[in-house]
């Protein structure tokens, strides 16, 4: 028992530590208007650029010289709505309002680190990023699963912040399966559930407060592709799958 305890102090102990997983950008050397920008991100990346918090600003600036006008993935929809290209709400803003331009259709750019906007339908070179996460629609077993990710790219992805689980929810509604397996297992010998990267379970979003954590079976962690709420399931299920990728 002794050790079980000691386990589980450590547990709350690395729940203060955890590493977001950064967007990565790429700066794209063609001049587009903001709707050709958008097309050309989504068929070769995943979308134009998009910034959730500081880290992911500081990649940014780095991916492009300061100089340099180019647009990213903000626009708005009304009078200063403003939203993300892939419809994710705007957590961080670096945003100049130019009042000499009406509020309604425009489309932001960033020049000296300070993002700025005008009319969409001028041209300007851009920056895209890609996902660390890649849903493969195939129906395997956990295990299975698992060996696929590790085979094809880096792991079975582990959620361990909002963010992330903001990036699994839109990729589970592309899913072919009521259900799709995550990097969370659990152990009947310590009574926890952990991710296959190492790192344990400190962000949760569970269905509801009674996970089903009978030994009956080998249990895994699956989100629900409906709602994007965390289910426990038998290993043996077949489900589509997320994987996280190598950097590009």
């Amino acid at each position: 028992m002794a050790h079980i305890l000691y386990f589980r102090l450590l547990v709350v102990a690395l729940c203060s530590i955890s590493e977001c997983i950064q967007h990565r950008y790429h700066y794209i050397d063609m001049n587009k208007n903001w709707t050709e920008a958008q097309s050309y991100c989504r068929e070769k990346y995943t979308d134009l650029a998009t910034v959730d918090n500081m880290n992911d600003m500081k990649q940014l600036k780095k991916s492009v010289n300061n100089q340099m006008h180019v647009w990213i993935g903000l626009n708005n929809s009304g009078v200063y709505k403003w939203k993300w290209s892939m419809g994710d709400p705007v957590n961080h803003t670096n945003l100049v309002i130019n009042s000499s331009i009406n509020g309604d259709g425009n489309c932001v750019f960033m020049r000296n680190g300070k993002w700025n906007h005008q009319y969409c339908d001028q041209t300007s070179r851009f920056i895209c990023y890609n996902d660390k996460l890649v849903l493969i629609n195939k129906s395997l077993s956990w295990s299975d699963a698992l060996s696929y990710c590790r085979q094809n790219h880096v792991d079975l992805v582990s959620v361990d912040s909002e963010e992330i689980q903001r990036w699994v929810s839109r990729l589970v509604k592309q899913a072919s399966t009521p259900e799709v397996w995550l990097g969370l297992r659990h152990s009947c010998a310590l009574g926890v559930w952990f991710w296959m990267n190492g790192q344990m379970v400190c962000y949760q979003n569970w269905v509801n407060s009674t996970v089903d954590k009978s030994c009956d079976t080998v249990r895994s962690g699956a989100v629900q592709s409906e709602d994007q709420r965390w289910i426990s399931l038998p290993q043996t299920k077949q489900l589509n799958f997320i994987c996280t990728r190598y950097e590009e």
